[in-house]
């Protein structure tokens, strides 16, 4: 049962223009809890259901169109089907889904991610992102005899045991609803972007085996991180023999081809890949120094005496997922695509912020490279969205969302032909342009007049 106001007309507009993907809702409750498949997916009272999509746009069952800004999860810098991608799948699925072998396209995928990612001595395939931050810690564990991980608020790194406190609750860092305390006994969680703290938790424990972050910050810069934050840690970690891991699911290949760690010039030991290294497609990694990844080599781990990490997996590196992502990553390293992504997301949050300012609503868009936010201002601050800066603002505020009226604006836009996330944010592709921007700056002003037409935007504070 949805929470939002049955008498609200953003809703009866959603209702009006969706009855098939209502009717889809309805059955999928009946076999999927919360009738979704990913969390992120939740919306009331019922989310869309896609048809097909193309580029920058897609379309739902009941034939309406949107621009899309969920991006597949962010795994598609290049936009829907791009057509190299499209032809390396085609041609896969002739040769077969799986071989259960060895196979030409794994080498040359492995080849493409260590060409372009600094830390990429090595490359250890998985099938998800969530596999790779595992395959990364039980790494580094094994590699530095220590036990402790640190982990910083608001991060996302998967849903593991090791990764569930502290992301959006429990950052008391007490373990999340089926996780047992002496997961996170072994996890020294600290707030993000605290230098101090970092420092300070860095000289009391002797025995970190590693830290872990997304280095552009949580959520792709919900909570932005200060570049002069990742070297302190680097340095950190250098200095008492930690490994560092970068979680670059989603910055890798986005926020340039050599992600995150190429633009900000911090080399991390280990790095955690997923989403765009697999063009669309399922497919994770684990990249990082050659020393550290012998844990998994047969012949190395013998001949240093030591116990082999194991590591098997039905779908690791499969010829289908091997061919999307090499037909990405040979466009994402020899093109200006990552470039144009950023480019348009700019151009998108300055343009959204002058209709922010015209309506009078103190919230503001903020981001870098490829992504946008939208800070709705849960304590009524001052603001002035041409001008704002996130860094001036607390992490647990600026995450913090009015859940209800976050809701309502993204049915409103929706119905207005944007599809964004539950936070109003979302992630640019390659494939976005003029066409695209002026729809999305056209559609989000008639949701904010939706919006008001409701006295749902609030006044700006004096």
């Amino acid at each position: 049962m949805s929470s939002l106001p049955t008498n609200s007309s953003i809703v009866a507009a959603y209702r009006e223009r969706t009855p098939k993907s209502s009717a889809l809702a309805e059955e999928a409750r009946r076999v999927l809890p919360s009738g979704i498949a990913h969390d992120a997916r939740y919306c009331e009272p019922y989310g869309v259901y896609i048809d097909r999509a193309q580029g920058a746009r897609k379309w739902d069952v009941d034939g309406n169109e949107y621009v899309d800004y969920f991006g597949g999860h962010g795994a598609l810098l290049l936009g829907h089907n791009h057509p190299a991608v499209v032809a390396a799948v085609q041609e896969a699925l002739q040769r077969g889904t799986h071989f259960g072998a060895n196979h030409r396209d794994e080498v040359r995928w492995a080849e493409l991610v260590a060409k372009l990612i600094p830390s990429a001595e090595r490359v250890r395939f998985t099938s998800s992102g969530t596999e790779a931050t595992l395959m990364a810690l039980r790494l580094a564990r094994a590699f530095t005899g220590k036990r402790k991980l640190v982990r910083f608020m608001t991060h996302f790194h998967g849903w593991h045991d090791h990764m569930t406190a502290g992301h959006h609750s429990h950052f008391d860092n007490t373990p999340t609803t089926g996780v047992i305390p002496g997961i996170t006994d072994q996890t020294i969680l600290l707030p993000p972007g605290d230098e101090a703290a970092l420092e300070a938790a860095f000289a009391q424990h002797q025995d970190i085996a590693a830290a872990i972050l997304e280095p552009t910050g949580s959520g792709f810069g919900l909570v932005p991180l200060r570049p002069s934050f990742l070297h302190l840690l680097r340095a950190e970690t250098a200095r008492t023999g930690a490994m560092l891991i970068f979680d670059e699911v989603v910055t890798g290949f986005r926020v340039s081809p050599g992600g995150a760690q190429r633009e900000l010039g911090v080399t991390p030991d280990l790095t955690a890949l997923a989403k765009i290294l697999a063009g669309g497609l399922p497919g994770g990694a684990v990249a990082g120094r050659r020393d550290i990844l012998d844990a998994l080599d047969f012949h190395a781990a013998a001949a240093q005496g030591r116990e082999k990490i194991a590591h098997p997996g039905t779908y690791n590196a499969n010829p289908v997922s091997a061919a999307a992502g090499i037909a990405a990553l040979t466009i994402v390293g020899s093109t200006d695509a990552c470039a144009r992504a950023n480019a348009f997301a700019a151009e998108l949050r300055a343009r959204l912020n002058e209709e922010l300012k015209r309506a009078g609503a103190p919230w503001a868009v903020y981001g870098t490279f490829s992504g946008f936010h939208t800070f709705m201002n849960p304590q009524r601050r001052a603001i002035d969205p041409l001008s704002f800066d996130p860094f001036t603002i607390e992490f647990r505020e600026l995450s913090t969302i009015p859940k209800a009226l976050a809701q309502k604006l993204r049915l409103a836009l929706l119905v207005n032909g944007v599809d964004c996330n539950a936070r109003i944010g979302g992630v640019v592709s390659s494939a976005h342009g003029p066409a695209e921007l002026e729809r999305t700056v056209e559609g989000f002003r008639a949701a904010l007049a939706m919006l008001a037409a409701e006295q749902e935007v609030p006044a700006a504070a004096e």
